[in-house]
């Protein structure tokens, strides 16, 4: 399998997955999939983040936003994978509940991944909401 391709499964399985998970208000997975070592960034829909500690933080508030997701998928735009660096550029579309209240959003999200010695982990995501 390519570099290409095994990055690809990784983000159509445990990316997914996690995404998901967290806008079912667990943060836990998402977490997970995120480099332990610094630099890691957000710049989000709700939240910014600039170094791990932060980043914690900002997923444990969104996950108490987040319950009842009923919906998620990732539509790919575009993505490459250089060497131990990649990057995803697509649309989450997602319908889940947010404080309370059912909602259907749809984010434009690119991210930024790092290959570490146990796998694809998130460097850097930026999102922000369409309409």
């Amino acid at each position: 399998m390519s570099d290409r391709e095994d990055f690809l499964v990784w983000v159509e399985s445990e990316f997914v997955r996690a995404e998901r998970a967290m806008f079912d208000g667990d943060d836990g997975p998402r977490r997970a999939i995120w480099a332990r070592t610094e630099p890691v960034s957000v710049l989000g829909a709700w939240r910014n983040a600039a170094s791990r500690a932060e980043l914690v933080e900002a997923f444990e508030v969104l996950a108490s936003s987040f319950s009842d997701c009923t919906d998620y998928s990732f539509d790919l735009i575009s993505f490459d994978v250089a060497g131990d660096m990649a990057y995803t550029v697509g649309y989450e579309r997602v319908s889940a509940s947010i404080d309370g209240e059912p909602r259907t959003i749809t984010l434009r999200a690119t991210q930024v991944y790092r290959r570490e010695a146990d796998g694809w982990r998130v460097v850097h995501r930026h999102a922000d909401t369409v309409g």
